[in-house]
């Protein structure tokens, strides 16, 4: 059976507030059609264009907001095959980092290669699966430690989070979490355990947070998510990324969003320019050695 189009954004609309020098977009994927690089037999949709397209719109997307600085984060796309992350950052060039895959039992000489493709660490799916699994991870992580690399994750805090901390705190590299710990039911407001158990992560410092993903939980103007932001920030905003998640890849019902309006929410929550730079430019710098 034919696999869906994932779908493509709006083109990029100009927004009112430009980034500051040296802000980096620290979550999107970049894609190919299935001839120019091998997909994974699991996925869910097929790309909807060519590799040289998806890099025009993207530096588009980057230009649009006057942002200097990316992260391209593998796709489940192409499973293990990180070649079109590893073209893309390379393509790139100074100042883009990419997020790679890796199966369980992966090896020492595995993450040297990360190294040299300038990937910055590994990523897991805790809601889903993949070819990842926590304790896989948790096994890698001294030698993802000895590369300076770390480890991403995507999981639910209100369902995980109070399971994961322990681990988490153990851990020797940082964790970086998706989607503002992808809350399920927006309705129990920041103060649910788990996501509580998240905040406090982030105030002990053993962990990241994307400011990214609203739209996966919110499709009215994100003013839902407010809060679960706010929380995060003020819970240690030296630990705070933000990301747009371009070009919105498997939305599941989403509704797909505007980058002027993900922008926007952004600067809503956050305030102060200062923590604004900070999330914005230093954060970023700092975890992804720019």
């Amino acid at each position: 059976m034919d696999k869906p189009i994932a779908p493509l954004p709006p083109m990029s609309i100009p927004v009112d507030t430009l980034a500051p020098a040296d802000t980096c977009d620290t979550h999107v994927h970049l894609l190919a059609a299935p001839e120019e690089f091998p997909l994974f037999e699991g996925r869910t949709e097929d790309p909807a264009q060519s590799f040289t397209a998806y890099m025009e719109d993207y530096r588009n997307h980057l230009g649009a907001l006057g942002i200097t600085r990316g992260v391209v984060v593998q796709s489940i796309f192409y499973g293990t095959d990180n070649s079109v992350t590893v073209e893309a950052v390379r393509q790139m060039g100074d100042g883009f980092k990419g997020i790679g895959l890796l199966p369980d039992g992966a090896s020492d000489t595995d993450l040297d290669q990360f190294s040299e493709w300038n990937l910055s660490g590994v990523r897991l799916n805790y809601v889903h699966g993949g070819v990842l699994t926590w304790d896989g991870a948790k096994a890698m992580a001294p030698m993802i430690a000895d590369k300076g690399m770390h480890i991403q994750m995507l999981m639910h805090a209100d369902l995980h989070m109070e399971e994961l901390a322990a681990d988490v705190a153990a851990c020797p590299v940082p964790v970086v979490f998706d989607h503002i710990g992808w809350p399920t039911d927006l309705n129990a407001g920041p103060e649910h355990p788990g996501f509580q158990a998240l905040c406090n992560a982030l105030k002990a410092g053993d962990v990241y947070i994307k400011l990214s993903g609203l739209y996966r939980l919110d499709d009215a103007g994100y003013e839902q998510t407010d809060a679960f932001v706010a929380a995060l920030v003020e819970a240690n905003p030296e630990r705070c990324l933000w990301g747009s998640d371009w070009p919105h890849i498997m939305l599941n019902g989403a509704q797909m969003p505007k980058t002027a309006d993900l922008w926007s929410a952004f600067h809503r929550v956050v305030t102060d320019e200062t923590t604004r730079h900070r999330i914005l430019v230093d954060n970023p710098a700092q975890l992804y050695k720019f």
